[in-house]
């Protein structure tokens, strides 16, 4: 099999399995509170990631850890499993699916906003157009269609989802800066971030026996959402022989979500999620077009 075709097949891999995500995420919120999903999630997380260590034989990596290296990690784990995940998986808890898994997507966009001060980045006319049709998309969904009364329905619950997109463009801008191994890193995040996701679950909820329905839910998320299918996707990027080829085809996950979420979850979407779907995606779109930072999107 052609370098090419493997790496196709790891993408379209991780495409699926971040299509699930979001009817994952509703289906165990109903048997767990979000502390409870991401404290169960990043433990599962934990043990597939150090599995995945094993396999591509990289335990050697411990050896190279120092103080910088926990430094490091302790401050992406903050941002994300921890501040990311939980900021996110509240908002799924709040709003529907439908409408909280397009507006997570516009964290590209976000990222572009902030490269400007940030980075000293200018934004080119074309991704002045992407942030503008993003984000009628975004008011599109959140006002349920109803655009010119700027009225939500959930109005925390959006919130939450468009800070979301900020923790996560913060990640991926402090990461520019990471010299870790991808995997080994990731590793060590969710190591550094689990003491924080227990204090929190301590403090908010408390430790409770939980249904194994809830707890196979954060399993699923663990594995697929955190683990296989991040593995999966720099196994197709560094395979593949045009990095924008790959990274288009995360445009296909939102909308077989919104399918997902029909048939999983049971809701009835609604045409404003698709049209404020389609106007999200045509942002980003554009956002590629604007230059070679597009093709940056990883999710």
């Amino acid at each position: 099999m052609k370098n090419q075709t493997k790496a196709y097949l790891f993408a379209l891999t991780s495409v699926f399995l971040w299509s699930t995500v979001a009817s994952a995420f509703k289906i165990s919120l109903r048997y767990l509170s979000p502390a409870e999903l991401l404290f169960y999630a990043n433990i599962v997380s934990i043990f597939v990631l150090f599995v995945l260590l094993i396999v591509q034989k990289k335990l050697h990596l411990f050896s190279t850890l120092d103080s910088a290296a926990w430094k490091s990690s302790i401050l992406f784990g903050f941002l994300s499993p921890f501040l990311y995940y939980l900021i996110v998986i509240t908002s799924y808890d709040l709003l529907p699916a439908q409408q909280a898994q397009p507006l997570n997507y516009t964290w590209a966009i976000t990222l572009s906003l902030m490269s400007v001060p940030l980075l000293g980045q200018r934004l080119k006319p074309m991704e002045m157009v992407a942030v503008l049709v993003s984000y009628i998309g975004v008011l599109v969904i959140s006002t349920e269609g109803d655009v010119f009364s700027l009225r939500f329905e959930n109005p925390f619950g959006v919130f939450l989802a468009l800070i979301s997109t900020v923790v996560w463009a913060t990640y991926w801008i402090v990461n520019t800066r990471d010299r870790r191994d991808p995997v080994f890193g990731l590793f060590l995040n969710f190591v550094c971030s689990l003491p924080l996701i227990a204090l929190y679950l301590g403090i908010t909820v408390g430790f409770r026996q939980v249904e194994t329905a809830g707890l196979l839910g954060a399993a699923y998320i663990g594995t697929f959402e955190m683990g296989v299918a991040f593995a999966a996707w720099l196994s197709a990027m560094k395979l593949t022989s045009s990095t924008a080829r790959i990274a288009n085809l995360i445009f296909i996950s939102p909308f077989l979500s919104l399918f997902l979420i029909h048939f999983l979850v049971g809701e009835t979407i609604m045409i404003s999620s698709v049209i404020g779907l389609f106007f999200i995606v045509a942002g980003l779109l554009l956002q590629t077009m604007a230059g070679p930072a597009g093709a940056e999107i990883k999710k």
